[in-house]
């Protein structure tokens, strides 16, 4: 079906109408499937908007209003998308709040901060709702999308039940016709509050236009057939999964398969690769937490196989490293002469790797934080690439994307379409092409504003340019680099500054034996840093060596290790001149546990929260500032190290 993209976005200027074009064009399609009882089921456009037109009928029959926020606690399924979409028929505001939340403290201020009137909670967030102590805020009505009403809860069924009943009479189906199409492109849709890097969050105004532009934009970059199929395996509360994986899937008719849940969070984990070779996907959303989980998993199930098939396995993706060059050069030139050993190695190795994957998933889209170059490489390489994007809440998400036929490792791709960029001084003054500044863009995926919040807002939006707080630049070929948050700066003794992002994602990749790491200068003399070990890889090396790693020889063999990883980025080392010298760590400190949710460390996303782990290890940050903490092998790494190894059997 040809799409006119320029004509939908001047005339589907909201959600609705939006989603109506797309029932309209692709009725029959299978827009979302879910598995129950063992089984996948399928739901075409019609079906979902059918069942998205009940509910919003019966939340009117409860007497919500234009405006009112309803808030939304639920995993990913088929009845968030139905629950979202009823709420715009209804002309009111969905709250999305991640599962992952605190109920007592994040979900309870999220509620009294959006003045929310309704909670919908799925069964397995149910218990969830006496945490949050509703009572002390504006919500007067809880909705199940599983269970029976009873006093404390109504059912989503019961509500679509009576939307449906209530439609029956053609007054009332002409008057809810004539208030949809009353919808504004300025109708809030959402307040997505931001992830928690900061200890105030705030709550992101996003329209109906935001949303449907936003969707539209990125369809400007990236085009799938009907038959696309993903599996939503990131929160769909999240930006980046809501409009990529829901919108963008809808504008092109594709289908949209909901993560199995499990009973745990573990079990939910464990599904996916299940889910996978079910459903075989053919595209794919990613983080970069998620990313390096596929990479370990990978690089683990070929170790299994024994050295041989490992040694194969690294010969090969050298091979593709090399034929790849940077993406945008791959296989031209004297790469074309690698051609035949890429035609073997997918023969041999990677084919098998694809399996895993489904044997479909022609590439992942990945967003939702800055992805190191040697991941990009890496997946590229065994023949599922990550093509990488970028983007913020506060545009909707989406700013720019890698595709299959213009692409840069460590890029961010190029800009989407309908929209300005530019790249600022700290003035506000647009710096030519190449040259390092903020990334600022204008647009209709620009929100309206922080909830509540005008301060916020006004300091953030300046003449209708959203500022990011992101430094980037852009190259001669149009792509955008990201270089990292101008807040998480380093500043060294002397007033320069460098972004740690890539510093730290260089060394947990290029380092088997770390799995977090944080680097951290305020005007010192030196870098120092923080690092979470990979207890598995420090397990296997101290078998390879005939050691014992809970015995004192193998904490001891464990530290050197590290250390010697650490090293290889200093002069002389084999990463050296990866980064400037002076933002390597000189000391670095184990952590005695992981950077967790729970222990707020990292947020919802899996991003690093840098001012909650300098706030927890502050005392440890500032001791490696002693001369004698750049020997790694000192008294308070012992007892760290001996501390996590403890906790990892």
């Amino acid at each position: 079906m040809k799409i006119q993209r320029e004509q939908d976005y001047q005339e589907l200027t909201t959600v609705t109408r939006f989603f109506e074009k797309c029932v309209e064009r692709y009725p029959s399609n299978t827009l979302m499937m879910e598995k129950s009882n063992g089984t996948w089921i399928k739901w075409t456009y019609e079906d979902i908007k059918s069942e998205a037109y009940a509910f919003g009928a019966g939340l009117r029959v409860l007497g919500f209003a234009h405006g009112d926020r309803v808030a939304l606690l639920s995993e990913g399924r088929k009845d968030w998308l139905v629950s979202e979409l009823g709420m715009f028929y209804a002309r009111l505001v969905n709250v999305p709040l991640s599962v992952k939340l605190d109920p007592s403290t994040e979900v309870n201020f999220r509620l009294k901060h959006s003045r929310a009137k309704a909670l919908i909670v799925s069964q397995g967030q149910a218990t969830k709702v006496a945490d949050a102590r509703i009572e002390e805020t504006s919500v007067t009505t809880v909705i199940n999308l599983d269970s029976q009403s009873n006093d404390q809860m109504l059912s989503f069924k019961s509500i679509c039940d009576k939307g449906r009943e209530w439609l029956k009479d053609e007054a009332h189906a002409a008057e809810m016709a004539a208030d949809v199409e009353k919808i504004s492109p300025d109708d809030l849709a959402n307040i997505s509050y931001t992830s928690g890097t900061t200890s105030d969050p705030k709550g992101i105004m996003l329209t109906q236009r935001n949303y449907a532009a936003n969707a539209m934009q990125s369809c400007t970059r990236v085009t799938l057939p009907e038959t696309a199929v993903t599996l939503a395996i990131l929160p769909w509360d999240h930006s980046f999964a809501h409009t990529v994986c829901l919108y963008c899937f809808m504008y092109y008719g594709a289908a949209v398969a909901a993560q199995e849940t499990g009973r745990t969070q573990m079990e939910t984990l464990r599904n996916i690769p299940k889910n996978i070779k079910e459903i075989r996907p053919t595209l794919m959303m990613s983080v970069p937490a998620l990313s390096k989980a596929f990479k370990k998993n990978i690089e683990s199930a070929v170790r299994a196989k024994g050295k041989t098939a490992w040694r194969m396995f690294s010969f090969f993706v050298s091979v593709a490293y090399k034929y790849n060059g940077n993406w945008n050069n791959r296989g031209k030139g004297w790469r074309a002469l690698l051609k035949p050993l890429m035609s073997l190695g997918n023969v041999l190795i990677f084919n098998a790797v694809k399996a895993n994957f489904g044997g479909r998933l022609a590439h992942f889209i990945g967003g939702g934080a800055l992805l190191d170059i040697e991941l990009q490489r890496f997946f590229a390489a065994v023949g599922i690439p990550i093509m990488q994007g970028y983007g913020l809440s506060e545009a909707s998400p989406v700013i720019s994307t890698n595709i299959l036929k213009a692409a840069k490792f460590g890029s961010s791709g190029m800009p989407i379409g309908f929209m300005d960029i530019k790249i600022c001084d700290p003035d506000g003054k647009e710096l030519p092409r190449g040259e390092k500044g903020e990334i600022v863009i204008k647009g209709d995926n620009v929100m309206s504003g922080y909830w509540d919040n005008p301060k916020a807002t006004a300091e953030c939006i300046k003449n209708g340019w959203l500022h990011t707080g992101d430094m980037g630049f852009i190259d001669p070929d149009g792509f955008l680099f990201v270089l990292g948050r101008f807040k998480s700066l380093l500043i060294g003794s002397d007033g320069e500054k460098y972004s740690p992002e890539g510093v730290e994602e260089s060394i947990v990749d290029l380092s088997d034996t770390i799995d977090q790491c944080m680097i951290y200068n305020n005007q010192n003399t030196f870098t120092v840093g923080v690092v979470v070990p990979n207890a598995a890889a420090l397990k296997r090396h101290a078998q390879e060596a005939g050691v014992q790693l809970d015995s004192p020889q193998g904490v001891e063999f464990a530290l050197r290790l590290i250390g010697s990883q650490i090293g290889k980025f200093r002069r002389g080392g084999e990463f050296a001149g990866l980064h400037p010298e002076r933002w390597t760590p000189a000391a670095v400190a184990i952590l005695p546990e992981a950077m967790t949710e729970a222990n707020k460390m990292v947020n919802s996303t899996m991003k690093m929260v840098r001012s909650r782990v300098v706030e927890r290890y502050e005392a440890t940050i500032q001791n490696l500032y002693k001369p004698e903490m750049k020997d790694i092998m000192n008294d308070a790494n012992r007892e760290a190290l001996k501390t996590f190894l403890d906790a990892a059997k």
